[in-house]
């Protein structure tokens, strides 16, 4: 008699080592004196993390579902680590050791940056805009305001109140684009018709999409044009291989799509049971879980999102299968914002107003389903 054994599928590892990560936090619902957000280092191999930042400034405005809270985007020049804050961008070096900060009247609730070549990209969503910083003359130059106007600002705000999708890919309202001198005081209003969160820049070519936006659109010779069709109400979109890449947001999903809109994949974003998350009587309407936001692509091949309550997933988009998740807490509250691969070598040490974490985060690296 020939013996069998039953076979169990088990997880290859990856070929690709996984990275270190850099990831940014906003806390909803805290109050004046406690910590609204940090920055952690995560190694995706060993799923450990340090909080190596915690910021619990009281000068920020506590209105509204993020407001002023927590810190935002993250990019990278030279030897030095760009953290964009409410109405600042904050500079540190690889230690974490805070070496400079630039602001402008133009920078309201800050979300996504980014870099390329000397040119530091921001998002200003409460100026419905994106500011240019050149970082060799170490001033803003460039201002390009994205906004909703008129009758085209009345179609928008009809069409997220009736939640037509239909309608809104039929009949898309459509922005306009001005370009505004950052250091002169006849610049935009504050407003925020779009929500622009996503400025992706490379080789000269700038990419924006919002929560308000059915488009991801690139900035061309002065003109808005329409680059990929995209869901209302994601962030992190940007153009990825032959579509694009976005945090479907309202559908709590990663999805890769064509520039048509037609889905590639989707991916969903983790979620817990109600028993495990934490502080949810103080979230009711400020926050909720599997709410998708920070995302990253490693080698090509893994993608890497982020989700509250703070947790970080990769995705193998060869062997189309979750490998792991890293979660930092449990408290649903907490929301990952930024998230990018770690250049750098890990800090050698940390200045006193850092607050050293060290912890063991939550990690699952057990087989997973795989998506179709």
């Amino acid at each position: 008699m020939t013996e069998t054994h039953a076979v169990t599928e088990t997880r290859v590892p990856p070929p690709v080592a996984l990275p270190t990560v850099i990831v940014t936090s906003v806390i909803r619902s805290t109050s004046q004196g406690q910590s609204h957000g940090g920055v952690y280092l995560i190694d995706l191999t060993t799923g450990t993390s340090e909080l190596v930042l915690d910021w619990h400034t009281s000068d920020i405005d506590w209105e509204g579902r993020g407001g002023d809270r927590g810190l935002r985007g993250i990019t990278f020049h030279d030897d030095c680590v760009y953290l964009a804050a409410s109405d600042e961008i904050l500079m540190y070096d690889p230690s974490f050791n805070r070496v400079g900060s630039f602001t402008n009247p133009y920078l309201k609730h800050c979300h996504e940056i980014d870099v390329d070549g000397d040119s530091l990209y921001v998002t200003s969503t409460g100026f419905d805009s994106v500011l240019r910083y050149d970082l060799s003359a170490h001033r803003f130059v460039d201002g390009f305001l994205v906004r909703y106007q008129g009758l085209q600002r009345a179609w928008q705000k009809a069409l997220r109140k009736t939640g037509s999708s239909r309608l809104a890919d039929l009949v898309p309202p459509k922005p306009t684009l001005r370009w505004f001198d950052p250091n002169q005081p006849d610049g935009p209003a504050a407003f925020d018709t779009c929500h622009l969160n996503s400025v992706t820049a490379s080789a000269g070519h700038v990419f924006v999409a919002g929560r308000k936006l059915p488009w991801l659109y690139e900035i061309v010779d002065g003109r808005l044009s329409t680059y990929a069709t995209v869901a209302l109400e994601t962030h992190n979109t940007r153009p990825f291989r032959d579509g694009v890449l976005m945090n479907d947001t309202d559908a709590d999903a990663v999805r890769y799509a064509t520039r048509d809109g037609d889905t590639h994949l989707s991916v969903p974003i983790a979620s817990y049971p109600d028993a495990e998350l934490k502080n949810l009587h103080l979230a009711a309407g400020r926050a909720r879980q599997a709410f998708g936001r920070g995302l990253t692509v490693h080698a090509d091949r893994y993608l890497i999102t982020g989700s509250s309550p703070a947790t970080i997933s990769v995705f193998d988009l060869v062997a189309r299968r979750l490998i792991k998740t890293v979660n930092l807490t449990m408290d649903v509250r907490n929301a990952v914002h930024g998230l990018e691969v770690w250049p750098f070598a890990p800090p050698h040490r940390v200045s006193e107003e850092l607050r050293p974490g060290g912890t063991t985060a939550r990690t699952t690296t057990e087989a997973d389903p795989r998506v179709p």
